[in-house]
């Protein structure tokens, strides 16, 4: 029974993915700063400390794959400047913890796949926005692109240990737990559909089970490698996303277009992401056999807020 050690496992999308492996016979061993209780089946916890470069050694020598996750929030604070420090350090740091344990420590892992963000590209292009950035276009300039870019040059070296690597830069992610659909979602308790600034700005997201099902496909799949785009087929404005969510949730509202200085004045810097468009492709991980269970925002809507 293959066993998986997976960073970032207590997050939204850590908690699902751990529960899609074990139900999969898959052994998960989830690194954490705690001390988590190993009381389902299937489950263990083992300890790291980031700060000071620790890490659990059986954790490593036991493990046949690694899913890297950890990184602080990107919206769930204003970006101060240390704020932005403890978003790229978050990454980095933990990267380089890992690549230096599976250098230090004999193990037996076959493959990394660590997470990214569709951030790594910036803005649309006239280029993208026809065709969607693809995996081998280069970073963008802003604060999310170099800290994409970072993050994944700080996980490169276990290439040189034989190890396959597969970076997943990750959209909008749609899940029922939390992150960004709470706070889509919130503005309709009231009725009030929020369009942020035009609501033209192109929306690059996933489904929740479609990611952690890529994740799934990245670590059994030999032949992938390198990165792929992990956003749905079918990217929508801001507008679209919004309203979709409307009417699966189910009865009126009123569209209410949230101008962009008010969001610039709420936000901060953050604003500049929340209002940038980016059309990301996902035909890489298509072509290589992996099949999207909500391949459209209607689909996705209708499962994460229908009624049951």
């Amino acid at each position: 029974m293959s066993v998986v050690l997976i960073t970032g496992g207590t997050g939204t999308v850590g908690r699902r993915l751990t529960s899609l492996l074990v139900s999969k016979g898959y052994q998960v061993i989830v690194l954490s700063r705690g001390d988590g209780e190993n009381r389902v089946p299937g489950i263990r916890y083992a300890r790291w400390d980031i700060e000071r470069g620790e890490i659990d050694q059986d954790a490593i020598a036991d493990s046949d794959y690694v899913i890297h996750l950890a990184g602080a929030g990107v919206a769930e604070k204003r970006w101060t400047q240390a704020r932005k420090q403890v978003i790229l350090d978050s990454r980095t740091h933990s990267s380089r913890l890992l690549a230096d344990a599976l250098k230090a420590i004999p193990n037996r892992v076959k493959a990394v796949i660590s997470a990214s963000a569709s951030g790594y590209y910036g803005a649309d292009t006239l280029l993208s926005l026809n065709d969607g950035f693809t995996w081998d276009d280069p970073p963008a300039d802003d604060f999310l692109a170099q800290v994409c870019r970072q993050w994944e040059e700080s996980i490169a070296p276990v290439k040189d240990l034989g190890k396959r690597l597969v970076i997943l830069r990750t959209g909008i992610v749609l899940s029922r737990d939390g992150g960004a659909l709470k706070e889509f979602v919130r503005p309709l308790r009231f009725r009030v559909a929020a369009i942020l600034g035009s609501g033209r700005q192109i929306v690059s997201w996933i489904h929740e089970d479609d990611l952690c099902r890529m994740y799934l496909h990245a670590l059994e799949n030999e032949a992938a490698e390198d990165a792929y785009n992990a956003v749905a087929p079918h990217p929508v404005t801001n507008r679209q996303l919004v309203t979709a969510l409307a009417k699966a949730k189910g009865g009126f509202y009123i569209p209410l277009q949230v101008p962009a200085f008010a969001l610039r004045l709420a936000l901060g810097e953050m604003a500049t992401e929340v209002l940038k468009s980016a059309r990301l492709s996902s035909d890489r991980i298509e072509e290589e056999g992996f099949t999207f269970a909500y391949p459209d925002i209607a689909a996705a809507a209708a499962e994460l807020l229908g009624r049951r």
